[in-house]
């Protein structure tokens, strides 16, 4: 049986570079996003740099039989998952009350339901093989208070780090590890997908950082088996802030900045 890492959301940004950075520690790759195109070029690229063998599965999360779905084609091929990799996500651009209750949903399936999904149906085997890793993307959203846009982005994001803890709590002693990897303002195509470029364009520069440098702390620290990764310095100190400043002083921000990923790109 071949041993692959498998991440979700491969076919850009964070997603994108954690697939690097595992090739190039040699760990076999499994691609998953919705666009079929774009996993087969990343896949021919990734094998080309880092000579691991590469193959990819398009698959909407949305879809409440996606995780399933991803399980199946792993066991078809007889692929050991040693490490999941959750990182697909997007947020919705309308105000809250503006989102139908299907919009929300499928928001919630990506971001929430399939992570605990994909996590159920692999971890079954990594207890029986003693090992396993697990890295939940989530962000400083978490830890931050309610924000005036994206209203379930963060709440989410917080029940995703709780989550992440419960499996270091449950299955440490197994030889399984979960690290929630909580970047802050990362340059991808996030804010234009979810449409709210125009509010990251006012973010000082100094807050936005590299997908690779995100992906790179992100896979070396869970590899570790860290169980909370804020990557940069920057961002470790805005998480220390953001406990000890007055709430209402990040009330007033929330109104004009954004959680999550920033694009310059597309």
């Amino acid at each position: 049986m071949k041993k692959f890492a498998l991440v979700t959301g491969a076919s850009s940004g964070i997603g994108l570079q954690i697939c690097h950075s595992l090739a190039k520690r040699g760990y076999n790759i499994i691609l998953t996003s919705r666009s079929e195109n774009k996993l087969k070029t990343i896949s021919e690229e990734i094998y080309s740099k880092h000579r691991v063998e590469t193959t990819y599965f398009p698959c909407d999360l949305a879809n409440k039989q996606g995780p399933q779905n991803i399980y199946n084609f792993c066991e078809s091929k007889n692929y050991q998952v040693v490490v999941l990799v959750n990182n697909a996500g997007y947020a919705l651009s309308d105000a809250f009350e503006k989102n139908s209750v299907e919009d929300e949903e499928d928001c919630i399936r990506v971001l929430g339901t399939s992570v605990v999904s994909l996590t159920k149906l692999f971890v079954r085997e990594m207890i029986k093989n003693n090992e396993g890793k697990i890295m939940i993307v989530s962000s400083v959203a978490a830890f931050a208070p309610p924000a005036a846009i994206q209203v379930m982005y963060g709440p989410l994001k917080t029940f995703m780090n709780r989550f992440s803890e419960a499996l270091n709590i449950n299955y440490n002693s197994k030889g399984i590890t979960s690290t929630a990897l909580c970047p802050g303002y990362t340059v991808t195509n996030f804010h234009t997908a979810s449409g709210v470029q125009g509010e990251m364009d006012s973010v000082p520069k100094f807050l936005k950082k590299s997908a690779s440098r995100i992906a790179e702390e992100g896979v070396e620290g869970m590899l570790k088996g860290k169980k909370i990764i804020i990557p940069t310095k920057t961002w470790k100190i805005v998480v220390f802030l953001i406990k000890i400043v007055p709430q209402f002083i990040f009330d007033f921000l929330s109104g004009i900045l954004a959680p999550g990923r920033y694009d310059v790109e597309n």
